[in-house]
């Protein structure tokens, strides 16, 4: 085994900012960092042999309920450390971080793999000659401690009209910039950060890049706000809806194909500067699109911000620049040239999302599927028949949608789908059975 002085030979960073231990985590299948803290003497070892974790985490639900697995003796799962992601963990003084890749164990099945997924969808574009370009917007609420409210917590900036405010009165505790400029200092690329719409809402911007670079910041992200948020004895969440008086976080994504070095989506020569791959990866999208929105929307919760006029979709469409729409195609052309799918909910895993969105879109081009007419003005006021097909109202729809995907299924893979749909369809029916809040204040006193 090599000791600390081989670890720093490798990394001259660690020894400067005294390193102790390096954390390496991997996404489930609900965007939680699981992972273990090694101490970096021991790192060595977890390089050459991975860390062991049992793999039925990939099919626990978020009450603690292994939903699958079981039926396998709950095996092992090899977590081996991608050394190409390792960062400094700034906010954690001696501590490093790195991603890392699952793997089975012996005869044992693939675990769930989301990063995997999006490997191999970049995998996909590179045979055609194409390297997706990803760009996430991600949005969560901040709250503080409060003893009076009925769930303990209260939001940390409560004041209307906001938007696009910094500073002391958006962030009197100076969290939110804090976390951007340690992402950036990090090399993570977030570029900026500021109050959004809602109170006590947020949003941290990355800057686009290749796909697996993007989507591993994206989940650092999260984690990152999270951890933070709690050291600075706060809580945050990236839960679709967390307040029935304010809007939903979103999770916007950015997305255009290169092709030697330059951006395919682009076309001057088009009377509205977009190629045929644009059009076709769109209509892929489209294709897909109640499927894909198990993925994109994958909590109970996710579908009370799916509704008119809340600046989320609520059909499978697409505009120009049209931000009532599932796919939109901001005005920017030239190198700039890209689609936007605003369907995503805060609480959607990263690697998922990123990977599904693209399969969605190889079948577009590959098969250079046609895409329909935009929609025009406020796509919430139009009929069925002019707004496309209408979104999922639910959880349990909107998996009925991705098992009945079969070009879906077989590109994600079923080692991803099959769990994801079990653990899902577990929570869904739970939700069913629990009494709530609302139907006591409800029905209790008069009926």
């Amino acid at each position: 085994m090599v000791q600390k002085e081989g670890i720093t030979a490798r990394y001259p960073e660690f020894s400067e900012h005294d390193v102790s231990s390096v954390r390496v985590l991997y996404a489930d299948l609900h965007g939680v960092p699981r992972g273990k803290d090694v101490p970096v003497k021991e790192f060595e070892r977890a390089i050459e042999h991975g860390l062991g974790f049992c793999s039925s985490v990939m099919g626990t639900d978020l009450r603690h309920t292994p939903v699958r697995g079981g039926e396998e003796g709950y095996p092992d799962l090899i977590a081996y450390p991608d050394l190409s992601t390792m960062t400094l963990v700034p906010w954690e003084p001696g501590l490093a971080c790195c991603i890392a890749d699952l793997y089975p164990v012996g005869d044992h099945p693939e675990p769930p793999n989301p990063r995997g997924a999006v490997r191999r969808a970049i995998a996909g574009f590179e045979e055609l000659g194409l390297s997706p370009v990803v760009a996430p917007e991600m949005e969560f609420f901040l709250c503080r401690p409060d003893p009076e409210s009925p769930n303990g917590m209260c939001r940390y900036v409560d004041n209307l009209s906001m938007v696009y405010t910094v500073g002391p009165q958006a962030d009197p505790q100076g969290v939110v910039r804090r976390i951007a400029e340690s992402l950036s200092d990090s090399g993570m690329g977030t570029f900026a950060a500021f109050h959004e719409f809602m109170n006590s809402q947020y949003e941290i911007n990355l800057d686009h890049g290749e796909a697996l670079t993007v989507s591993d910041r994206a989940f650092r992200l999260k984690a990152a706000v999270k951890d933070v948020a709690a050291l600075n004895g706060l809580m945050a969440t990236f839960m679709g809806k967390p307040f029935n008086d304010q809007g939903g976080s979103g999770f916007h994504v950015h997305f255009s194909l290169g092709r030697e070095g330059d951006n395919a989506f682009a076309d001057g020569e088009d009377e509205n500067g977009v190629s045929e791959e644009l059009r076709h990866f769109i209509a892929g999208i489209l294709a897909h699109g109640t499927g894909l929105t198990a993925f994109l929307n994958p909590t109970i919760n996710a579908y009370r911000r799916l509704v008119p006029d809340s600046l989320a979709p609520t059909n499978v469409n697409w505009g120009w620049d049209n931000r009532t729409s599932f796919v939109r195609v901001p005005p920017e052309r030239g190198g700039a040239t890209r689609v936007e799918v605003r369907v995503g909910d805060g609480s959607a895993n990263p690697y998922l999302v990123v990977a599904a969105i693209l399969f969605a879109g190889l079948h577009g081009v590959r098969e250079k599927l046609p895409l329909g007419p935009p929609v025009g003005g406020d796509a919430y006021t139009l009929s069925e028949e002019q707004a496309g097909a209408p979104l999922p109202h639910t959880l349990e729809e909107a998996l009925d949608a991705l098992e009945a995907d079969e070009v879906l299924r077989e590109a994600m893979g079923t080692e991803i789908v099959d769990t994801f749909l079990t653990v899902k369809r577990f929570e869904a029916e739970r939700h069913r059975t629990w009494v709530s809040d609302w139907e006591i204040t409800e029905y209790l006193h008069h009926l």
